[in-house]
């Protein structure tokens, strides 16, 4: 469940014109969607800690949790504008995010070494976001205009990961996983470029798109991690 159309943040991006700010402007605006990026990961990490002994009740409820994400995720492009509205929705849709997660993350803690797997996939993913960050900010190729191939190649993935919802095939589901990670690592260099830019409409535009990157670069990993190290 952690694939998301997250191109909805991007907004008028296209239309944009980031030089219609200055660079204190622009400063401010990347100052401020980080926090919102650091204060989306905590409340994405409470919403795991509060679901993961509920994990049985939440796996019999997926589906209808899961529009609930996407109502909020979708509620949030039309709230975003309005003070107070707009932190509250965005908090309600990342704490559902760790609630949706907890059954996985439920699974792989009753696996053999299952802390250590957990651990091993957060460290590499804050390895991965922080590298393809830096990249980002320190290469000269511009990414943002990689807008529609990856948007196509995102779409490719979700239907692939409908149809393996029903195969449940082990290794498909690698193969999967392995996109995922190239694919929103590379769309962290994508969203980086456009907040450094003052590309995106608000900071919560742009905090949400991070988040959504490290999110399902994290999920996609402990897929991988658990799918190793199964005995099964």
């Amino acid at each position: 469940m952690g694939l998301y159309d997250r191109d909805y943040a991007r907004g008028n991006t296209a239309s944009y014109e980031t030089s219609s700010r200055g660079d204190t402007q622009i400063i401010a605006f990347v100052k401020e969607t980080y926090k919102l990026f650091a204060a989306s990961m905590m409340a994405g990490a409470v919403g795991a800690y509060v679901g993961v002994p509920l994990a049985g009740t939440i796996q019999t409820m997926m589906w209808p949790l899961f529009f609930l994400e996407i109502g909020l995720l979708i509620g949030l492009q039309f709230v975003k504008h309005k003070p107070g509205i707009n932190l509250a929705v965005m908090f309600a849709f990342v704490f559902m995010t760790g609630i949706t997660i907890a059954p996985l993350l439920s699974y792989t803690l009753g696996m053999n070494g299952g802390g250590v797997i957990v651990g091993n996939a957060f460290a590499m993913t804050s390895v991965v976001f922080g590298s393809m960050s830096f990249f980002a900010i320190k290469t000269k190729h511009d990414f943002t205009s990689y807008t529609k191939p990856l948007m196509i190649a995102l779409i490719v993935i979700v239907v692939f990961s409908i149809i393996n919802m029903f195969l449940h095939n082990p290794m498909f589901q690698v193969i999967l996983s392995g996109a995922v990670v190239l694919l929103f690592s590379v769309l962290v260099i994508f969203d980086t470029q456009n907040i450094m830019r003052g590309a995106y409409e608000t900071p919560i535009d742009g905090a949400i798109a991070l988040y959504l990157d490290f999110l399902n670069i994290f999920t996609a990993l402990l897929q991988l991690f658990g799918i190793f190290n199964n005995d099964d």
